[in-house]
């Protein structure tokens, strides 16, 4: 509307200015009468007037014009960040997140700009207690969770064995990674393989998951063990325990296979549900969004995923329960599951298996751990979680003095 106003008030200046030079010859001067009506100003002066005005028009869009794309060739200003991505601040963690960076960065516009945020949690900073004795798995989202939903961050990028079953009301998990490799890593500086491990060593691991599976196989001493891969890897190399337990995709993320002493096969070390896939978490309400990240997402794994979370949700699991589960969708395109719970100790354990179809893989999963926790009983559960609250009173630290 500006152009357009400017455009007219330009051309009918230049229509006076060349009706008056048509009037006068080269004597170019105003006259107070000179618009006004009567005598001074016949028919042919009206014509000479509109013609006038109509060329000036034609010469006062084309200045404008000209002028509008020497503006166009100016530098345009960056534009702000389009996608801000929370992550934990973990060596892994930041990783993982680059690794969504790149990949949404050609599903956004060209000049889209990412930015990684990094979000401290509470679980990072918690490492001198196992994290079923300090609050579970939401130690490590509740942060992300409140960042998503305050409008800090746009996304989140998880592993997601350590997101909860239910994720934040109002937000949703709109894409999976390809899934890596999910075996157990077994890593020692005094042993070849576990099964050279003799009675009596010292295990380092956090996760009860693995702390039942090794008491199942061998009589060992278990303890706490956190940290990053980083940190645990100078506490073994320090030789505070004999061996711990790393997953395979987080060092294999990292660059890191090399510190592997043996990858653990499913028959030694089931994985923990969720186990090498990476997820990204938005708002509900951001169907934007969604448009663009829901490309990144990889079906096969997503499958697998969802099926072993509604096996996971059916146990009402916990960092507090050793469960271990993993889906995969065979050369026969059926999706099949295995999954296991134990007692702490390892000496009980109950296992389901079973296939389907791969859309079909949630209610499989629902189903086998409805089974599972009926042939197991409330009361196993309800033991699980006694010992979980001795051990969380047993190794809390000691109270400060005032």
């Amino acid at each position: 509307l500006k152009c357009l106003s400017l455009i007219m008030l330009l051309g009918v200046v230049c229509g006076v200015w060349l009706t008056i030079a048509a009037r006068s010859g080269s004597e170019v001067a105003v006259s107070p009468g000179f618009l006004e009506s009567g005598p001074g100003l016949g028919t042919p002066d009206v014509t000479v007037f509109m013609t006038a005005c109509a060329a000036g028009l034609a010469v006062a869009t084309g200045v404008v014009g000209s002028a509008g794309r020497l503006r166009s060739r100016r530098p345009r200003v960056k534009p702000e960040a389009r996608l801000r991505i929370g992550t934990r601040g973990s060596p892994l963690a930041l990783a993982q997140a680059r690794d969504v960076e790149s990949r949404a960065r050609e599903q956004l516009q060209q000049g889209g700009e990412i930015d990684i945020c990094v979000i401290s949690t509470e679980g990072d900073r918690i490492l001198d207690r196992a994290l079923a004795d300090v609050g579970g798995k939401g130690l490590f989202t509740k942060e992300l969770d409140r960042a998503l939903l305050s409008g800090e961050v746009d996304c989140c990028v998880h592993s997601m064995k350590d997101v909860p079953t239910t994720v934040a009301p109002g937000t949703e998990i709109v894409a999976y990674l390809p899934r890596e490799d999910t075996r157990d890593v077994f890593l020692s500086a005094k042993y070849a393989t576990l099964a050279d491990l003799p009675d009596g060593a010292v295990v380092g691991t956090a996760s009860l998951r693995r702390q039942a599976q090794i008491l199942a196989q061998k009589n060992v001493v278990v303890t706490n063990f956190r940290g990053n891969v980083q940190t645990r890897l100078r506490k073994l190399a320090a030789g505070t325990v004999d061996c711990t337990f790393l997953a395979y995709a987080g060092l294999k993320r990292l660059g890191m296979l090399a510190e592997a002493t043996q990858v653990l096969e499913w028959s030694d070390m089931l994985p923990a549900i969720a186990q090498g896939a990476v997820g990204i978490q938005i708002r509900s309400n951001d169907a934007a969004l969604r448009g663009t990240l829901s490309q990144l997402d990889h079906e096969p794994t997503r499958l697998a995923v969802e099926t072993e979370r509604a096996f996971l949700r059916a146990l009402d699991g916990s960092c507090r329960t050793p469960i271990a589960g993993q889906a995969w969708i065979g050369p026969d395109s059926r999706l099949a599951f295995r999954g296991q719970v134990l007692s702490a100790d390892g000496k009980q354990r109950f296992e389901r298996v079973g296939d389907c179809l791969p859309c079909d893989g949630p209610e499989l999963g629902k189903t086998l751990g409805d089974d599972l926790r009926r042939e197991a009983g409330e009361e196993f559960f309800a033991e699980l979680q006694r010992a979980a609250s001795e051990h969380a009173a047993a190794n809390a630290p000691p109270a400060r003095v005032p």
